[in-house]
């Protein structure tokens, strides 16, 4: 046998990159090469191995005897490792078996067993679930500088002291204290109520309302004051006040008062224009600028994704400038008499915060029973229209509200919502599904209150939930046969493969169980504190959910570039081997779910 250093073992790799330095030298001195003829038997189930396998030319294929009949676990091809469960539990779980000539380089058992001993990360690498491995991967992957950044806390950015006035103070008082603590903003507490007032709310006041310098500065507050513990992400804060339209919150810690964060001191740790296009949108008083803010969304999504930002945070930032956006076209479109009659909803994706890109619109209104609006259809028009020039094509599907069967008044919607539950058909499923994660981005919220209460009936009818359920597992997974991705140039559409079935599950399981959370993420959250998912399984379907976005996100901004139309598919062959491992792991995670789903629901 020839020895790894002559050869080349490449230990950068995952999961060698995990070794210090000695350590991955102590690898390449003791691994070594070998051969086996095509039909040979590497390691048997059930046996140890006597070493861990990385393939260098060839292809080994795990098998499990199912009745005396061999059922094929996976095919394995250059570049990928096997064999170190084998050396870590001493048996094997699968036979391996050479299907053509192969050639490995051998890494020794004990070695490897040593190298399990003394580095914790790289042992968790073989022992821990897809979340784990995911997490470790990353941290190799992401910018340094920004897996700290995505890791900074409340308590690491410019507090600043808060200063506390009664709502009796003059307003003369509470400027001259803001100056005096060089703060935009003073603290007013009104017994155990805490509000907030800010320069921009003084200045208005004098400027806009009459107010005098003499006049007392409690009627002039937001009560109450957002707070947000120390110990929360600094990026959340962001998201929050983005959300929220504010500009400051207050900090506690422990639940006293430690000072105030205002938005420039947040903004001071990034360097992505999320705030400038925030504060455009907050500024907008024509389509026209709205128009000029959405066309940025896509750069910042660019720049965020180059940047490794955490798909879970990139999903909430856009979600909640795309909701802003959505929410202020609605208000310079549709009368102020109208808008508290109404509901806009964001439905599919970007209900669930989970459209990055955009992809389509899908959206509808809610109209208040006694509503008079004869514009109604000319307004609903315009609006889709409007979307449509910012970037967001129309659905296929025309679920939009310049469809009246996705503009209704509530009680026709109830209406609606009960007839589907009553007749299960595929058509009336996925509508409920997709009305499901409505999100209310303008107008009343309590006009939808009443609709998605009604849905939550179908859990107590198990024929239109199996119905509910089927097409969950209606789409293939596309895993091959022998654990090969499928597509070829094409790609596979991990959409249908992977995202679908994990997104509408958990859909499924959230209606079933009375989870009011629309985020996928947030979902499987709390179907695991609910006792509805187990633990690991539940954080597997999570990071499986994160790794398909990630991919496929990568994917539909090469083609952007490119000038090509975005889509759901990914090339395996074109992926690094870590993230061809990560979509194999994904994807079989995402299968084992619909074999559960099945299971629990009686699906075909």
């Amino acid at each position: 046998m020839a020895s790894a250093t002559d050869v080349g073992l490449d230990v950068s790799q995952p999961p060698f990159d995990l070794l210090d330095a000695a350590q991955a030298r102590r690898v390449q001195a003791a691994t070594d090469i070998a051969w086996f003829k095509t039909g040979e038997r590497l390691i048997g189930a059930g046996e140890p191995s006597p070493a861990v396998y990385v393939i260098l030319k060839g292809r080994v294929l795990a098998s499990d005897d199912r009745g005396g009949k061999a059922e094929t676990f996976a095919e394995y091809e250059a570049g990928e490792l096997f064999g170190a469960f084998a050396v870590i539990a001493g048996r094997a779980r699968h036979t391996y078996s050479a299907l053509e000539d192969t050639l490995c380089y051998a890494i020794p058992a004990p070695l490897f067993i040593a190298l399990t001993a003394e580095n914790p990360r790289f042992a968790a690498y073989f022992h821990e679930s897809l979340a784990v491995k995911r997490r470790l991967l990353a941290e190799r992957d992401q910018p340094s500088d920004l897996a700290e950044l995505m890791l900074t806390r409340i308590r690491d950015a410019l507090v600043v002291d808060a200063a506390d006035v009664a709502p009796a103070t003059p307003i003369r008082e509470a400027v001259d204290l803001m100056r005096r603590h060089h703060t935009d903003c003073v603290l007013v507490r009104d017994d155990a109520r805490l509000g907030i007032a800010t320069r921009t709310d003084l200045l208005d006041a004098l400027a806009l309302e009459g107010a005098t310098p003499a006049d007392p500065v409690g009627p002039h507050a937001t009560f109450p004051a957002l707070a947000l513990d120390e110990g929360e992400l600094l990026f959340q804060a962001l998201v929050t006040m983005t959300q929220r339209h504010i500009h400051r919150v207050v900090v506690t810690r422990a639940g006293v008062v430690a000072g105030t964060l205002g938005l420039m001191e947040v903004l001071s740790h990034f360097s992505s224009k999320s705030h400038v296009i925030s504060f455009r949108l907050a500024r907008a008083k024509t389509v026209d600028e709205l128009e000029g803010a959405a066309r940025d969304l896509t750069d910042l999504v660019r720049t965020l994704s180059a940047q490794g930002a955490k798909m879970s945070f990139l999903m909430e930032l856009i979600s909640a400038l795309n909701a802003r956006l959505m929410g202020k076209l609605f208000d310079l479109l549709v009368p102020a008499h109208v808008r508290g009659k109404v509901c806009l909803l964001v439905l599919g994706s970007e209900g669930r915060r989970e459209q990055i890109l955009k992809t389509d619109q899908d959206n509808a209104l809610v109209l208040a029973d006694d509503l008079d609006w004869p514009d109604a259809e000319r307004v609903a028009a315009a609006y889709s229209e409007r979307l449509t020039a910012m970037g967001w094509p129309p659905c296929p599907g025309g679920v939009m509200v310049r469809n009246a069967a996705w503009r209704r008044t509530q009680s026709a919607w109830v209406a609606q919502v009960r007839e589907w539950t009553r007749r299960p058909g595929p058509d009336a499923m996925m509508n409920l599904a997709i009305l499901f994660d409505g999100h209310v981005v303008a107008g009343d919220p309590a006009l939808f209150e009443p609709v998605r209460q009604a849905m939550f009936a179908i859990a107590d009818d198990e024929i239109a939930l199996r119905g509910f359920a089927q097409p969950a597992v209606d789409f293939h997974s596309p895993l091959t046969l022998f654990g090969g991705i499928r597509g070829g140039a094409e790609g596979a559409d991990v959409k249908k493969g992977g995202i679908f079935p994990i997104v509408h599950g958990l859909r499924v399981l959230a209606l079933k169980h009375h989870v009011e959370a629309r985020n996928s993420f947030d979902r499987a959250e709390a179907l695991i504190a609910a006792g509805a998912l187990e633990p690991r399984f539940g954080r597997d379907l999570m990071q499986s959910l994160a790794v398909f976005i990630r991919l496929r996100l990568a994917e539909q901004i090469k083609h952007l570039k490119q000038g090509a139309a975005a889509d759901n598919r990914i090339v395996a062959g074109e992926l690094r081997r870590l993230d061809r491992d990560l979509l194999r792991d994904a994807l079989r995670v995402a299968g084992e779910f619909k074999g559960w789903l099945k299971a629990r629901f009686s699906l075909e």
